[in-house]
C-alpha cells in the first residue's frame, strides 16, 4: 500500500448552488477542520469544488474513516503528489503502482487528465507514456481499458500532479448546519436516530430532546439514549442532548381517564416541550422518527392531530420508509445494536390496549383543557431540563453551560 501525501475531498450537489456555493463549502471545511483536531499535523485547504487535506505523515485511512462522515462530501481519494514535469510524473506513477498489493488479477489502466493546458502532452498521449514504464516495472501486469482491477488516475495541474486509484464514497448531502438548526425527539428506538442522521445529512444542525420518567425508567435507558447520541456525535464532532423530566406529565395523563387517547396526549405534550426548547436554543424545526402507518400514533390522522400541538415545522425524514429500510439504515450508521437493547423508555410506558388511531382534534383539545395541571407541569419540565454535551471520545458533560467542560461522571 502506498504512503499517501494528501486526501482529496469532493463535493456533490452543493456545487450547483450558485451564489450560495461558497457558504456551503466553508461550512464543509469547518466541519473537516473540527474532525481533524485529533490529527494535529494535518492541514486542510479549500479549492474550487474541493477540499485538500495534507497528511504530513498522519494515517490516511484512519482519517478517511472520520472524514467520510462529513456531510456535503461525496467521495474521498488518498493521493500522492509529484512535480508537474514528465520525468517526475513517470517516476512517481511507477513507484505508486509498485506499492500496490494485488489481491487478484493484475490489470490496470491509466486515466490522465491535463487540467493545466500549459503541459506539453495531452491526456491521451499521457495514458500511453505513463503506462509504458509501469508495465516494465511490475511483472505480470496487463492493460485492461474496460474492466481494470486498478484505475490509476493522473491529474496534471500547474502546481503539482496528483496520483490516485481509490475513490471512497462519503456521506454526501449538505454540510453540517448549512440549512439551520432543528430539535430531534430522540427515543431509545430504531427510528429516531436514523431520522436525526438523515436530517443532519440534509444540512441541519441537530440538538436532541429525550424524555425520561424516573423511577419508571432506569438509568440504563438513559445511558442507551446517550450512547445513541454519542454515535450521532461521531458524524458532527459533538451534539447536545436535552434530558426532560416527564414523570409528572405521564402520571397526570395516565390518571386522566382518557386511556385510548394517552399516546396522542403524551406526544402532543412532548411537542409542546420540544417547541419551547427549540425557541430557547434557536432551532427552527422539530424532527421525529415517524413512519407512516407503523404504529397507532403514526397513522395520518394521528400525525395530523399530534402535529397541531406546535407551530414549528415538523420534519419527518422517514415518513415514507418501511421498517426494513429503516433497520438497514440504522445498521449502516451504527445505531441498530444500541437501539435494540431491552431498556424501556417513557414512550413504552402506560401504553393502552387499544390506542386511538383516528383521534378527533376537538376531543383531544377538550381533554387537555380539563387537565388543569398540564400546562404548569409542561413549564416545570422545561425548566427542569438538563442539557449535556456529547462528544464521540470524551466523557459526558453534566453542566448546562455553553462551553462544555469534560467531567468524569457515571457514564
Amino acid at each position: 500500500m502506498p504512503e499517501y501525501d494528501l486526501l482529496l475531498l469532493r463535493f456533490g450537489e452543493i456545487t450547483i448552488k450558485g451564489k450560495n456555493r461558497s457558504r456551503f463549502e466553508k461550512a464543509a471545511l469547518s466541519h473537516v477542520k473540527l474532525l481533524l483536531r485529533a490529527y494535529p499535523r494535518t492541514e486542510a485547504r479549500k479549492d474550487y469544488g474541493r477540499i485538500y487535506v495534507v497528511l504530513n505523515g498522519e494515517p490516511a485511512h484512519e482519517i478517511i474513516d472520520a472524514l467520510k462522515n462529513v456531510f456535503g462530501v461525496t467521495s474521498i481519494s488518498p493521493m500522492n503528489t509529484v512535480s508537474s514535469n514528465l520525468e517526475d510524473i513517470l517516476s512517481g506513477a511507477t513507484s505508486f503502482m509498485k506499492g500496490i498489493s494485488w489481491a487478484g488479477e493484475k490489470t490496470f489502466k491509466v486515466s490522465a487528465k491535463r487540467a493545466w493546458k500549459g503541459f506539453p502532452h495531452p491526456s491521451l498521449e499521457m495514458n500511453k507514456l505513463v503506462s509504458t514504464p509501469i508495465l516494465m516495472a511490475v511483472p505480470g501486469l496487463k492493460v485492461d481499458v474496460h474492466h481494470p482491477a486498478v484505475n490509476l488516475r493522473v491529474e496534471i495541474r500547474e502546481q503539482e500532479t496528483y496520483l490516485y486509484t481509490e475513490v471512497i464514497q462519503a456521506a454526501g448531502g449538505y454540510p453540517l448546519g448549512s440549512n439551520g438548526k432543528a430539535m430531534l425527539l430522540l427515543s431509545g428506538g430504531i427510528d429516531s436516530p436514523v431520522a436525526g442522521w438523515s436530517a443532519m445529512r440534509r444540512g441541519l444542525e441537530i440538538e436532541c430532546v429525550h424524555f425520561h420518567s424516573y423511577p419508571f425508567t432506569s438509568k440504563k435507558a438513559e445511558e442507551k439514549v446517550l450512547n445513541l447520541a454519542r454515535v450521532l456525535s461521531s458524524y458532527v464532532g459533538q451534539i447536545k442532548v436535552h434530558l426532560v423530566p416527564f414523570t409528572e406529565i405521564q402520571t397526570i395523563l395516565s390518571q386522566s381517564g382518557h386511556d385510548n387517547l394517552m399516546i396522542t396526549l403524551m406526544r402532543r405534550a412532548m411537542l409542546r416541550i420540544a417547541t419551547r426548547l427549540a425557541e430557547n436554543n434557536g432551532a427552527l424545526a422539530l424532527v421525529t422518527g415517524d413512519s407512516l402507518g407503523q404504529v397507532a400514533s403514526q397513522t395520518l390522522s394521528s400525525m395530523n392531530v399530534i402535529g397541531r400541538a406546535t407551530d414549528l415545522p415538523l420534519l419527518r425524514p422517514l415518513v415514507m420508509s418501511d421498517k426494513e429500510e429503516i433497520i438497514s439504515m440504522a445498521r449502516q450508521i451504527g445505531t441498530y445494536e444500541l437501539s435494540i437493547l431491552p431498556y424501556e423508555d417513557c414512550c413504552t410506558l402506560f401504553v393502552p390496549k387499544s390506542p386511538a388511531t383516528n383521534p378527533n382534534l376537538r376531543i383531544i383539545e377538550s381533554a387537555e383543557a380539563s387537565l388543569t395541571q398540564l400546562t404548569e407541569e409542561i413549564e416545570k419540565a422545561v425548566q427542569g431540563t438538563e442539557t449535556l454535551c456529547i462528544r464521540p471520545d470524551q466523557d459526558i458533560d453534566r453542566s448546562t453551560g455553553e462551553e462544555p467542560v469534560v467531567q468524569d461522571k457515571w457514564f
